[in-house]
């Protein structure tokens, strides 16, 4: 269709003529018989005067009436025009039948059984102009209730995703700055040992700027980037700190994940490990993949003073607070996050449904 065919709302028309000609089909049981009446007899200015004059009607009340009075919140003047101009509707269509029956060479009366201009108001024009009416109503106002909701939709959707590039990097300032500082005090004290780390972050600064910028990230790329991250946590260890670590000997390599939700957990295991000179100090961590299922276990050693608990997870930094949430958005109804505490130790157990990323070539990593 041309644009002027739009933007003078032309489109109107032809759906005001066929809904006219529905109801005439309703009428007389027949929409063969329906079209012989309005385009072979002279009952054609009849159908005319309806379309023309509920059109313009229509017309009138979306394009004048309801943007300046309704959506302005004119309610009352908005309903008196409303309703004025359904009555002028109604009563422009009468004539229609008096033009018809003139063509005809015939009487009102005769043709339509009534010669009563209130009647024809009351008994025809005015229930056709009100159906007409509230049905172009109907339609406008489920139109704009549908370009709302999605309206809403996108800025929810815009919203989600600011909130969780937010949530995604909230946490990693203060690791890095962390790291930085150990690999500064381990130059002087060990320059090989500090060369090496100076590697891994490297790695780990390449992952987070350029590798993860996506919602998922391929999980070799996540796991590479937990090893590097507890190699550099373990710089800021005491030496009695022993680290357990099981990774996957093989796993799907199309899977994929949400870049930094695994490393939440360890950073929090290597804060709150205990470091008693008197007792074993351990953080174990375990790294199992069945199918699209992960299944992550992250352990620590507490002190006896310290108040272990899921408090540590919902209160216990600003970061695991964070994965939580990206927890809720990421992954609906598709993880379970159980704690356990006690005295002496505090755990997560993270299982999470993963999925298959498209156009990774299917490869297995072998440990």
């Amino acid at each position: 269709m041309p644009v002027w065919f739009y933007k003078y709302k032309l489109y109107h028309i032809p759906f005001w003529m066929f809904y006219q000609f529905v109801w005439w089909t309703v009428a007389v049981g027949n929409p063969i018989k329906a079209a012989g009446i309005i385009f072979t007899t002279i009952m054609f200015p009849k159908y005319f005067t309806y379309v023309f004059w509920e059109t313009l009607a229509v017309w009138f009340n979306l394009y004048f009436l309801l943007p300046r009075y309704f959506e302005k919140g004119n309610y009352t003047t908005y309903v008196l025009l409303l309703v004025a101009t359904t009555l002028i509707t109604a009563c422009c269509i009468v004539p229609g039948y008096y033009l018809t029956a003139f063509l005809a060479g015939t009487t009102v009366k005769e043709l339509f059984h009534t010669d009563s201009f209130l009647s024809i108001v009351l008994a025809n024009s005015l229930p056709s102009a009100i159906a007409a009416m509230t049905l172009a109503m109907s339609i406008k106002l489920g139109r704009s209730w549908l370009q709302t909701k999605n309206r809403e939709q996108l800025l929810e959707k815009e919203k989600l995703e600011t909130e969780l590039n937010y949530l995604k990097y909230q946490f990693n300032p203060h690791f890095l700055f962390n790291t930085i500082n150990s690999i500064f005090f381990l130059i002087h004290k060990n320059p090989d040992m500090a060369s090496a780390s100076l590697a891994k972050f490297s790695d780990l600064l390449r992952h987070q700027l350029y590798e993860c910028n996506d919602k998922q990230i391929l999980l070799n790329k996540e796991i590479a980037y937990l090893e590097n991250g507890i190699e550099l946590e373990r710089l800021r260890q005491n030496a009695n700190v022993e680290v357990d670590i099981q990774l996957p000997p093989s796993y799907d390599a199309r899977l994929g994940i949400a870049p930094f939700i695994l490393m939440t957990f360890v950073e929090n295991a290597f804060k709150h490990v205990s470091k008693q000179a008197d007792q074993a100090n351990w953080i174990q961590i375990e790294l199992q993949v069945s199918g699209q299922e992960l299944r992550f276990l992250v352990a620590n050693s507490v002190s006896v003073e310290e108040d272990a608990g899921e408090d540590v997870v919902r209160y216990g930094g600003i970061g695991l607070k964070n994965v939580r949430r990206r927890l809720d958005l990421m992954y609906p109804g598709q993880y379970e996050l159980a704690v356990n505490s006690n005295s002496s130790s505090f755990s997560i157990l993270l299982t999470l449904q993963l999925s298959v990323l498209q156009g990774v070539p299917l490869m297995h990593k072998i440990a």
